[in-house]
C-alpha cells in the first residue's frame, strides 16, 4: 500500500468506523451532542438520521466509547426482524439467552432486567442502528419499552439511527404516540466544501502528516464536486487517489491522481448520479424565512426569483444563482414548506447562466405545471409550478435578457415584479393575483 510512501503511521481513509478519525462538523457535533442529551435527561428519546455514509455509524462508535462505566449499553444492528426476534435481541445485548423464551416472558424480564438496573443506580442505553428497518410492529414495541418507568424516571434512553425514511415510518399516523416521545430529531446532512477539506485533512493529520501537504490545494474542490461531502464517498475517492500517486512513485496527490482515481471509480459528478435524493443539503439550510444555498453563490446578480405562495398570499421569496436549491419540508432544506403534502426533499431547482430547471426528486405527490404532472420542467418567466398545496412563480432575471415594455411582459410578471417591494409583509394580495392569471 501507499503507507509508507507517504510517511504515515496508518491508512487514513479506510471505511471502517474508527472513533479516533471522527471528524466533528457542526453538523456532527450537535447530532453528537443530541445523543449525549439522552443521558442527561431520563426521559431521553433521539432520532438521527442521514443519508448512507454520512457518518452515523462512527457517530455511534465515538458516542459509545465516551460512556462511563456505570452506564450500560444495548446496540442492535439487524433490523430487519419481527418482534420476537427484536426483544431477543435486546436481551442478547443484556447477557440473557432467550431464544426459548415466549413474548411474555420476554417483555417481563426486560422489564424486571430495566428497573432492576435502575434501582442500583445504572443508567441504560438502547441504540438501533438502520432504524429506518423496523417494522411497524417492531417500532410499537420500542414505544413500549420506552414506557418503562418509575413514579420518577424513565428507565430507558433511547437512540434510533437511520436513514431519512426513517423519518417517514415515525410520522405515519399510527406511530403517533411514538412520535409524540420523540425528544429530539436532527437530520445528518453531507458536509460543505470547507468541511470537506477540513475532513481530509483531519484524517491525514490523525494518521501522521504532522502537517505535510499531501493533498495539493487545487485538488479539493474536484473531490468535493464527485463526492457532494459525502464521507463514505470521500475516504473511497481519496484512498483511490493516493493509490493513483504512489503508482507514479509521488508522495503528493496530484490533480492528475485525482481524475485518474475518478476514471478508475467510473463516477459521475455527484449532483448528477441516478437515484441521489439529496443533493448538497447544507448544514445551515435553512426555512423560508433564511438565505441558505447548496452548491451555489451569492456573487453578482441573481439569474432570477422564486416566489412562494399559499392562498393566494406570497409568504416567501427566494434569489436564484448559479447552483442547486433544495425545496423540502424540513428545516434543513434550502426553502422549507412546512405542509403534509410536502416530501421531506421534494425538489430541487438548478439554476445555471443559461436556464432555470425544476426537476422531483420522487416526491409523493408530485409537482404540476398547468395541471399537469411533470417530473422536470424548464423554467420561462412567469411560470407557475404547483407542490402540495403551494404555488413557485419563477421570475426571470438574467441580465442578458431583453428587457420588456410593460406591454409585452405576462401579465402574471407585471404584477409580480410590481409587488416586490413590499415582499417583507405578508399582505401580497398582488401576488395572488399573478398566480390567478398564470391559471387563467
Amino acid at each position: 500500500m501507499y503507507q509508507e510512501l507517504f510517511n504515515l503511521r496508518e491508512l487514513p481513509f479506510r471505511l471502517t468506523p474508527d472513533p479516533e478519525f471522527l471528524y466533528l462538523s457542526k453538523a456532527h457535533a450537535r447530532a453528537k451532542a443530541y445523543m449525549e442529551s439522552t443521558i442527561w435527561f431520563a426521559d431521553g428519546f433521539v432520532v438521527i438520521t442521514g443519508e448512507i455514509g454520512c457518518g452515523k455509524t462512527t457517530l455511534i462508535e465515538t458516542f459509545l466509547s465516551e460512556l462511563e462505566n456505570d452506564i450500560i449499553v444495548a446496540r442492535v444492528n439487524q433490523t430487519q426482524v419481527s418482534s420476537i426476534e427484536f426483544l431477543q435481541a435486546v436481551l442478547v445485548q443484556f447477557g440473557f439467552k432467550p431464544f426459548q423464551m415466549k413474548k411474555a416472558e420476554l417483555l417481563a424480564t426486560l422489564r424486571d432486567y430495566l428497573l432492576e438496573q435502575y434501582e442500583g443506580g445504572h443508567k441504560i442505553v438502547l441504540v438501533i442502528d438502520e432504524a429506518q428497518n423496523l417494522s411497524q410492529r417492531v417500532l410499537e414495541e420500542v414505544r413500549l419499552l420506552s414506557g418503562i418507568e418509575t413514579t420518577k424516571d424513565k428507565v430507558l434512553r433511547i437512540i434510533l439511527a437511520g436513514q431519512p425514511e426513517l423519518n417517514d415510518k415515525l410520522d405515519a399516523p399510527e406511530l403517533e404516540q411514538l412520535a409524540q416521545r420523540i425528544r429530539l430529531r436532527f437530520h445528518l446532512p453531507a458536509l460543505t466544501p470547507a468541511d470537506t477539506s477540513a475532513y481530509i485533512l483531519h484524517r491525514l493529520e490523525v494518521a501522521g502528516s504532522q502537517g505535510r501537504e499531501i493533498f495539493a490545494p487545487d485538488t479539493f474542490d474536484l473531490m468535493f464536486r464527485y463526492t457532494g461531502g459525502v464521507p463514505r464517498l470521500i475516504n473511497t475517492l481519496c484512498d483511490t487517489a493516493m493509490l493513483a500517486a504512489s503508482n507514479q512513485n509521488r508522495d503528493q496527490v496530484r490533480l492528475d491522481d485525482v481524475h485518474a482515481a475518478i476514471s478508475e471509480l467510473q463516477w459521475l459528478e455527484y449532483s448528477s448520479r441516478t437515484g441521489t435524493r439529496l443533493m448538497q443539503l447544507r448544514v445551515d439550510g435553512s426555512s423560508v424565512n433564511g438565505g441558505g444555498r447548496s452548491e451555489s453563490t451569492d456573487s453578482g446578480p441573481a439569474y432570477g426569483r422564486i416566489l412562494l405562495a399559499s392562498n393566494g398570499h406570497t409568504i416567501a421569496t427566494h434569489n436564484l444563482y448559479a447552483g442547486r436549491l433544495i425545496i423540502g419540508r424540513t428545516a434543513a432544506n434550502d426553502l422549507q414548506i412546512d405542509s403534509r403534502f410536502v416530501s421531506r426533499h421534494h425538489c430541487q431547482i438548478v439554476t445555471t447562466a443559461q436556464n432555470t430547471i425544476i426537476e422531483d426528486l420522487n416526491s409523493t405527490n408530485g409537482m404540476f405545471v398547468q395541471g399537469k404532472r411533470v417530473r422536470h420542467h424548464n423554467f420561462n418567466d412567469g411560470d407557475v409550478v404547483t407542490i402540495g398545496q403551494h404555488e413557485l412563480l419563477y421570475i426571470d432575471e438574467r441580465a442578458a435578457q431583453p428587457q420588456r415594455s410593460p406591454v409585452e411582459e405576462p401579465a402574471a410578471v407585471q404584477v409580480a415584479h410590481a409587488s416586490t417591494t413590499v415582499l417583507g409583509d405578508h399582505t401580497m394580495d398582488t401576488h395572488a393575483s399573478a398566480l390567478d392569471l398564470t391559471r387563467s
